[in-house]
């Protein structure tokens, strides 16, 4: 990372790459539509395969997006040639997920040498109305990069 705290666009090409490379979020359909140092912006679909029993999107999903964002968030900000676990991750669901279309927002609270501290808010499109469905927070891990 560049020293003003600024991803260069390779870094941001080597996020985008390994959000890419993952094959839950290319089945859950979701796709990265922001990202900069400490924040990462995840969309994803309400698809038929993402509901529960009353139609609304399955808490999985809205945990799934927001774990990733949160994820990606920590690594745009630890040492090039790390990556990041999740070591813990708590949800706290707001509200029916109801909609057609999931956002969810991931950013680093505090980021520490062994530790990095996150948080994500999910979010429900439906009908040109935002919905704020989920709140988590969390810890990562970073790991050198394999």
């Amino acid at each position: 990372m560049a020293d003003d705290g600024v991803l260069t666009p390779e870094q941001a090409a080597r996020i985008r790459a390994s959000f890419e490379s993952q094959t839950m979020m290319t089945t859950l359909g979701a796709r990265m539509t922001g990202i900069a140092h400490g924040e990462v912006r995840i969309e994803a679909p309400i698809l038929p395969g993402s509901r529960q029993q009353r139609g609304f999107a399955h808490a999985g999903l809205s945990f799934s997006i927001g774990d990733s964002a949160a994820g990606y968030a920590a690594v745009s900000v630890v040492p090039e040639g790390h990556d990041v676990l999740t070591s813990e991750m708590k949800i706290h669901l707001l509200a029916p997920a109801k909609g057609d279309l999931l956002v969810a927002t991931g950013r680093v609270i505090r980021a520490g040498r062994r530790l990095v501290i996150v948080q994500a808010d999910v979010h429900a499109l439906e009908d040109g109305r935002t919905s704020h469905v989920a709140f988590m927070t969390g810890t990562m891990i970073p790991i050198a990069a394999s």
